[in-house]
């Protein structure tokens, strides 16, 4: 084996007299200017890194589609198959829907297989003494995984950028596809429901008739059963801006007039209760109310944040501190930190993969290593989970929720490269 590690990292003469002939043959040819762009930049790595790289990535496309197959078979195929069986959606719907959610288990997909390759590739060149020839050479570990570490790098920013532009976009268009698919009374069930709206602020002194020094009081509560084409429909609006004074309105449409800022309610009535326990009740076919748009704004906001671009989630928290609610505000942070730590999981696992299968201890067979694969891929993404719960409850601070788990992997990984290093 040493002398096979001795061939591939004094090749590189070798390799200079194939660009020399590729290139002899590329101004012999009418298509010189593709060969060398072709052959220039692959032949311009170190041909131990392109050793490297030839054994990393082939593993890695067989786990992405592993992986994926697995994962849409779990998540969609059955449910899928569910709807043809029950619902009549047609098969052609059917499998658009499937093609359409491919990028959003590609993004999971991505993370797992950069560390089963990194750990499959390196375990298998350990157990065969590659390594130990290559450091006999005198080349350190960092060195051997920088390939994995490049390679975990760019799996980063593919998974950022389809987690960030593909995912929302997808997501939206296999929604569609199955809700026409299914029906009309599909799509009514599938309708934007339960807009619960908070508004807090002053309330209105019987005695002075003043707002009070308080400004934290919930002064009103709007809630609309379903919104469908601009209108809020079976709209409830519980007032409590002034003391001593409680107002209920029902009303069975709400339009938002943006030029007076106010909600314009049909059908509906206004039933008021004061501290001595005196009831009114007016009916009315139309009420002007002065209120904000947060209500619309809300409808706005996908409930899922797996449907918002990076873009999307930062609006969804301007919205949700415009309105005031802590705890939205709390999740959407973590969201939206998360929509970076999603893609560094290639790079921890690259790091913690190529690290663990440099060890020269390690004889892992690809069985081994899918299971230790599977065990560390559990433990981070628990983590993760808990984490993230911590940062929604307002345990700790989002972004240190977020990155937590990230940080104490990396930190793992620089052990066992150290660790390995020292073998």
């Amino acid at each position: 084996m040493l002398s096979k590690s001795l061939i591939i990292y004094n090749a590189r003469k070798d390799s200079t007299k194939l660009n020399k002939f590729l290139l002899k043959l590329s101004n012999q040819s009418p298509i010189k200017k593709t060969i060398n762009q072709i052959i220039s930049p692959w032949y311009s790595i170190p041909i131990i890194d392109r050793w490297l790289f030839g054994q990393i990535i082939p593993p890695m496309l067989f786990a992405i589609s592993a992986f994926t197959v697995i994962s849409l078979s779990v998540g969609v195929m059955f449910d899928l198959i569910r709807k043809i069986v029950e619902y009549g959606l047609p098969l052609v719907q059917a499998i658009k829907a499937l093609i359409y959610s491919l990028p959003s288990f590609l993004v999971l997909s991505f993370p797992m297989a950069v560390l089963l390759s990194t750990l499959l590739s390196y375990g298998k060149l350990s157990a065969n003494s590659e390594l130990l020839a290559l450091r006999s050479l005198g080349i350190t570990t960092s060195r051997i995984i920088a390939p994995a570490i490049a390679v975990s790098i760019f799996m980063t920013g593919l998974t950022f950028y389809f987690n960030d532009n593909l995912v929302p976009s997808s997501n939206k268009l296999a929604e569609s596809t199955l809700r026409s698919g299914i029906g009309r009374s599909f799509n009514n069930v599938k309708s934007r429901r339960d807009i619960i709206f908070t508004r807090k602020g002053s309330r209105i002194v019987a005695a002075t008739n003043k707002p009070s020094n308080i400004n934290k009081y919930t002064t009103h509560i709007f809630y609309a059963g379903r919104f469908e084409n601009n209108i809020m429909k079976e709209v409830t609006v519980l007032d409590f801006s002034r003391e001593n004074i409680k107002q209920i309105l029902n009303a069975k449409n709400a339009i938002f007039d943006k030029d007076n800022s106010s909600w314009i309610f049909t059908d509906g009535s206004i039933v008021t209760t004061d501290s001595s326990g005196q009831t009114t009740n007016i009916k009315f076919k139309k009420y002007i109310y002065p209120f904000v748009e947060g209500p619309l704004d809300l409808v706005k906001v996908p409930k899922d944040a797996s449907d918002m671009s990076l873009k999307e989630a930062i609006e969804a928290e301007r919205i949700y501190k415009k309105i005031g609610n802590l705890k939205e505000i709390r999740k959407i942070q973590v969201r939206i930190q998360e929509k970076f730590t999603l893609p560094c999981a290639c790079l921890v696992f690259g790091l913690i993969g190529s690290s663990l299968g440099a060890k020269s201890n390690l004889r892992s067979s690809k069985s081994q290593g899918f299971g230790l694969s599977v065990i560390l891929i559990l433990i981070y993404y628990v983590m993760s989970f808990v984490f993230s719960s911590f940062g929604v409850s307002g345990l700790l601070n989002p972004i240190l929720a977020a990155w937590t788990p990230v940080s104490i992997s990396v930190g793992g990984g620089i052990y066992y490269l150290r660790k390995s290093s020292i073998l």
